[in-house]
């Protein structure tokens, strides 16, 4: 089969390897559709020993796809059955599982895989985060469900509620799909992004109120405007900016909340306004990765169409232009790809 394979930093390569045999407990997926996602731009860049702890390996984790092949002792499928693969599974065990938390599982088995043309998804992974799919949904819909968990988590770790108003610092897809999933709540959204074709698609879409930081020289004063003084109930950084951060913090309001979605770089630090927080009672909390029951629901907002996502794919290429479409995306020039490795 032809896969895309990650040899280390900036080093992506299509080869011909063999097509994987399911070992017991694994599931064979022939992959119809697959998602570029900013994680693997970093990723490419300078590789990541948690994500991709052994090279070289198939690159890639956003898919979906049918079941050609079941190992034995794999409960639950069957040849056929089309199937969303989350990219981990957590161990089930550790504390933090035990405590509900397992996006924080001390033993989290990431999974890669998703440029080829097949995958043999591991057994924890087949036992734990892998979801059949309806077959009237479209693969390349499916697809999203990683990436919109993980917009779940954001949104589930703001409170979010009807009625609040929402402040997403970030244009990108997660930007977007942070914005759907606080809108799908009856939340009023504000997406703060910088001017240009990816924040008029958002405008034209009606995904959210677009505020343009190229043009307004004061955010706060933008938003506090926005919102009758009061500031956002929810303010949620998808940019992984320090900077960013700070400014989610500051256009948030009394009793709000800040979202600290986007990853920065290793070794920054943040300042905070310790009088807001703590006579404000400001609360600022972390959001990583997804949990099992949120890969779950993800895929019932897909499956009834409660949330659709398909207008952030602007590109489709086949497994060869996998580098061009990372580069496109490390330039702004795409949302998402859906790379087809039968296209």
């Amino acid at each position: 089969m032809k896969a895309q394979v990650f040899h280390g930093p900036g080093d992506l390569r299509l080869e011909e390897i063999a097509i994987p045999e399911p070992a017991p407990g694994e599931l064979l997926v022939k992959i119809e559709a697959a998602l570029t996602c900013g994680t693997d731009v970093k990723t490419l860049r300078r590789g990541h020993p948690v994500m991709l702890p052994r090279l070289p390996t198939v690159f890639g984790h956003e898919l979906a796809g049918t079941v050609v092949g079941v190992g034995a002792g794999a409960r639950g499928f069957r040849e056929g059955d089309r199937v969303v693969a989350a990219n981990s599974a957590p161990c089930g065990g550790c504390a933090l599982c035990r405590a509900g938390r397992p996006n924080l599982c001390e033993d989290l088995l990431f999974v890669n895989g998703a440029y080829g043309e097949y995958i043999a998804l591991p057994a924890r992974l087949v036992e734990r985060n892998v979801v059949r799919i309806a077959p009237e949904v479209p693969a390349a819909r499916a697809a999203f469900a990683e990436p919109l968990a993980c917009a779940l988590q954001g949104i589930e770790r703001g409170r979010v509620e009807s009625g609040m108003t929402v402040v997403v610092f970030g244009h990108g897809p997660l930007g977007c799909l942070l914005a759907m999933v606080a809108a799908q709540r009856k939340a009023r959204v504000l997406l703060v992004g910088k001017g240009g074709w990816r924040l008029d698609r958002i405008r034209e879409a009606r995904i959210a109120e677009c505020v343009d930081a190229l043009v307004e020289p004061d955010i706060p004063a933008t938003i506090r405007a926005a919102t009758g003084g009061r500031g956002a109930d929810v303010a949620v950084d998808a940019t992984g900016e320090p900077a960013v951060w700070e400014r989610a913090i500051e256009v948030t309001g009394r009793g709000g909340t800040v979202v600290f979605f986007g990853g920065c770089s290793p070794g920054t630090t943040v300042a905070v306004d310790t009088r807001r927080a703590h006579y404000e009672e400001l609360t600022l909390v972390g959001a990583f990765h997804h949990t099992p029951g949120l890969i779950r629901r993800a895929v019932e907002l897909l499956e009834s169409q409660a949330l659709v996502p398909d207008g952030l794919l602007t590109h489709t290429m086949r497994l060869d232009g996998v580098p061009r479409a990372l580069g496109m995306m490390a330039r702004g020039e795409a949302l998402k790809v859906l790379i087809t490795p039968d296209g």
